[in-house]
């Protein structure tokens, strides 16, 4: 059965809390148990603000289409919180949950909804270093680099 990847990030209210949730909800609708990373703390990507992020990478088996799973990641995402993760000028912006599908073992999807793997995780330590520790065996099939030279290279 495929493995998948998924990172999850909170930088607003009760972050643990929130994104114990949200792990929750994928457990029950999917069925299957997590192995999940340590929580790490990092600043926001790609924009400034004083929040900082909590950040967990999580596997687990999983019987859905890639599509499926991301439809379902971001029905949960969406339960948890509506809003936005970006403002009116169109950059990021502090946010209750992100929930990203990082990768599905080795497989490699470009279409308009959805890239596998996550088109910019080998440059966010926050996905990386979570990975490591989930899947550290783990090998980029694009870049063809393991979790380790994908963390050196940032």
């Amino acid at each position: 059965m495929p493995v998948a990847y998924i990172n999850i990030g909170s930088n607003k209210g009760d972050s643990r809390a929130i994104i114990e949730r949200a792990i929750a909800l994928i457990e029950f609708q999917s069925g299957y148990k997590v192995t999940r990373s340590r929580y790490i703390t990092t600043p926001p990507w790609g924009y400034d603000s004083p929040n900082e992020f909590l950040n967990i990478g999580i596997s687990m088996p999983t019987s859905l289409t890639p599509q499926e799973l991301l439809d379902t990641l971001l029905s949960i995402q969406h339960r948890i919180s509506p809003d936005s993760h970006r403002g009116a000028d169109g950059t990021y912006i502090d946010r209750l949950i992100d929930i990203d599908l990082i990768a599905v073992d080795d497989r490699i999807i470009n279409t308009p909804g959805l890239t596998l793997p996550h088109p910019r995780m080998h440059l966010r330590k926050f996905v990386l270093i979570p990975m490591l520790e989930i899947a550290p065996r783990w090998k980029h099939p694009i870049l063809n680099k393991s979790i380790a030279e994908l963390i050196a290279d940032i």
